[in-house]
């Protein structure tokens, strides 16, 4: 075993370096007396010196690493490289306007589930005094908040900056105190406003107040809609063939491609498209060879000056199916089939193959026919009946 190294530079340097053998080779002795190998538990201390220098780091390092540098070095990597420009702009804002600062800057693995719950609840009393419908609006921008929250903490955990992630653990907290979003029921303009509604946005340029006008006039979803391509287009049979893959399912079930008719107007929505892009019917002028964004519609919606009263759902929708059961424009399976509503009845729809097409077609463009204050060309089903 070494006792060190000899320095003879002069006759004091060799004396400390003889002395510090002897007092090494003393502790060696008592050692082996233990019953203890002096090397081996050399090498222990050696490595015992190593994890604290280690340690002492890798906690320097941590606190280096706050929520905010954590927060904008994700957003660097993952949002601006996947998002649009204004959406990239407005995830990193949310954070940085909402997250308290004495939060936002501190080491993200020090914060506990109770003070990042205390901050969210921060943002909920200034949303509810900055906006007047201080209901859904509030629990949305919270939500949204946390959800961001959520997959940052999730990549510092990933890169082993933290080791729980404080923004899932507030979730059922959050659910216990936000105020409750009503599910299924969307803002909706009623269908009387609609024919004045539709004029004005008729006269709106772009491609995404082109996307809204199809949309209502085919009473699609926002993603049917925004995902429309030109293959999946007759224009010849004046049809829309929604693929499965891009419809709604309906709990277990399987979704189902979905046949829509085109009016006259839909398709003179389409023939002002043609050409704009190879397949996608209404794509995005930001990004390259990529389909609008679900806020292109909404912001058509703020532009007109309803974005307060309905939801782009809503409007595509819930106005089409009041206008058609209230007027009794057709059957109710038939505006059902319009809306590619899944029978509740198994063993009805298991029987039940009809597809309305005739009926259908009918009812769509009645609704185009309205939408324009145009009279109709169909009667109600009650009167045909009669």
């Amino acid at each position: 075993m070494g006792l060190g190294v000899c320095r003879r530079g002069s006759p004091a340097q060799a004396g400390d370096s003889v002395t510090g053998a002897r007092d090494t080779a003393h502790k060696a002795r008592e050692l082996l007396r233990q019953g203890l190998d002096p090397i081996t538990e050399r090498d222990k201390a050696k490595e015992a010196g190593r994890q604290t220098e280690q340690a002492i780091k890798a906690t320097k390092a941590r606190e280096r690493w706050t929520l905010a540098r954590c927060a904008r070095e994700y957003h660097e990597r993952a949002i601006e490289t996947t998002k649009t420009t204004k959406h990239a702009a407005q995830w990193i804002s949310s954070l940085e306007n909402h997250i308290p600062a004495d939060l936002w800057h501190k080491p993200i693995g020090e914060i506990e589930p109770p003070e990042l719950l205390q901050a969210l609840g921060g943002v909920t009393a200034h949303e509810r005094a900055r906006r007047v419908d201080a209901g859904t609006r509030v629990a949305e921008t919270v939500q949204r908040i946390r959800q961001r929250l959520d997959a940052v903490f999730e990549d510092a955990i990933f890169h082993k900056r933290c080791t729980t992630n404080p923004a899932a653990a507030v979730r059922r907290k959050m659910r216990e105190t936000l105020p409750k979003k009503k599910v299924g029921q969307f803002a909706a303009l009623p269908y009387r406003e609609a024919p004045a509604f539709m004029a004005r946005l008729r006269q709106t340029p772009g491609t995404a107040a082109r996307c809204l006008e199809f949309a209502v006039l085919t009473a699609a979803r926002t993603q049917e809609a925004l995902g429309a391509a030109w293959g999946e287009v007759d224009l010849d049979a004046a049809t829309w063939m929604v693929p499965a893959e891009r419809m709604k399912a309906s709990g277990k079930d399987r979704p189902e491609a979905h046949l829509v008719h085109l009016s006259a107007r839909a398709l003179e929505v389409l023939q002002v498209q043609a050409g704009v892009h190879e397949t996608i019917v209404f794509p995005s002028i930001v990004k390259k060879d990529a389909e609008q964004s679900n806020m292109a519609m909404l912001a058509v919606l703020d532009r007109l000056g309803v974005r307060e009263r309905t939801t782009v759902h809503g409007l595509c929708r819930a106005t089409f199916s009041t206008w058609a059961y209230e007027t009794a424009a057709a059957r109710p399976d038939v505006i059902e089939a319009c809306l590619a509503h899944r029978e509740a009845d198994k063993v009805k729809a298991a029987y039940n193959r009809a597809q309305f097409n005739d009926e259908r077609r009918a009812l769509l463009t009645a609704w185009a026919a309205y939408l324009a204050q145009q009279p109709a060309q169909v009667l109600p089903f009650a009167a045909r009946a009669a």
